[in-house]
């Protein structure tokens, strides 16, 4: 089985003079270097229209298209993982992620995965691609995810993502005394050195994130997030580059010198709170609310006696 990919993104000009393959792999970090470098040489990437090839050097300010077909690792098996469904409908299907829960089967995760419980849940999911997700939160990062139902739905889901226009608001607890609500827009990338990593980069897909102060707490800070883009680990990475990292974050916290509560909470203190989205038939706007976790209840409720 294979996934229709279609991309769309524009050369920023600082990245003028680079190889084409570098800077796809900057553009479209979801997708493996050596898997852009395929599609450029199958013919499936296009610049300005035209066919190149991968060492071809961009002049920045260049629209990239890529329309390529994605093999799917095999067959993903049904598997018996309660899910927190929230909503339900002929076309929509919100799901409350738990911490620990991988989204999608990958190298190392074959089992085990959301994806293996949406097939359970319902088969006929099976006919559609990835089952039906079309967003994905990290694996230590809990809340809401919405999955379609239905070709249409898909479809619409995807518009809606690609427009921004799917609303999508987390808190997480952050490391020290943020002042006042801000905004950060900083373009997000793959780490230059550490592949398992994003980073600020120059050249990296825009991104932008606003934050506003909920209650300071001992040591760190509760913020209300809501992104404009959905980029990998983007929260995570934007809120360190400001220096105020994530409570618990593996990738970009920091852990010495913390108050015991906070050095023992083990995975990042982020959940996707609040969901808003177009339903795909009739057009109303759709909004969800999922309450902290207890785990995070339970860290709050420390630092607050503390």
């Amino acid at each position: 089985m294979t996934e229709q990919i279609h991309l769309h993104a524009q050369i920023p000009a600082a990245a003028a003079g680079r190889r084409l393959d570098q800077v796809l792999a900057e553009l479209f970090p979801e997708y493996s270097r050596s898997r852009l470098q395929q599609w450029v040489r199958a013919g499936d990437v296009r610049v300005e229209g035209a066919v190149v090839a991968a060492r071809y050097k961009v002049f920045g300010g260049e629209r990239v298209d890529i329309s390529a077909e994605l093999p799917l690792d095999g067959e993903v098996e049904a598997e018996p993982i309660a899910l927190d469904v929230r909503y339900c409908d002929a076309h929509l299907l919100v799901i409350n992620k738990p911490a620990g829960l991988v989204v999608h089967p990958a190298a190392g995760n074959p089992r085990g995965t959301l994806q293996n419980a949406l097939l359970h849940y319902e088969p006929a999911l099976a006919a559609l691609p990835r089952a039906g997700i079309v967003h994905r939160l990290d694996k230590d990062t809990s809340g809401l995810m919405v999955v379609a139902r239905s070709l249409r739905a898909h479809q619409s889901l995807v518009a809606q993502l690609q427009a921004r226009t799917v609303q999508r608001q987390y808190q997480a607890l952050a490391l020290g005394e943020v002042t006042a609500g801000g905004r950060v827009e900083a373009p997000i990338g793959r780490h230059p050195r550490d592949r398992l990593r994003m980073a600020v980069v120059a050249g990296g897909k825009p991104a932008l994130t606003h934050y506003r102060v909920l209650e300071r707490l001992p040591g760190c800070t509760l913020l209300l997030a809501r992104l404009e883009s959905g980029r990998t680990h983007q929260i995570r990475v934007h809120m360190a580059s400001i220096r105020h990292p994530l409570i618990g974050d593996p990738l970009y916290g920091g852990r010495g010198r913390l108050p015991r509560a906070l050095s023992a909470f083990s995975r990042q203190a982020l959940h996707a709170w609040r969901l808003q989205l177009q339903h795909p038939l009739s057009g109303d706007t759709l909004d969800w609310e999922a309450g902290l976790p207890d785990d995070f209840c339970a860290l709050l409720a420390q630092l607050r006696a503390s």
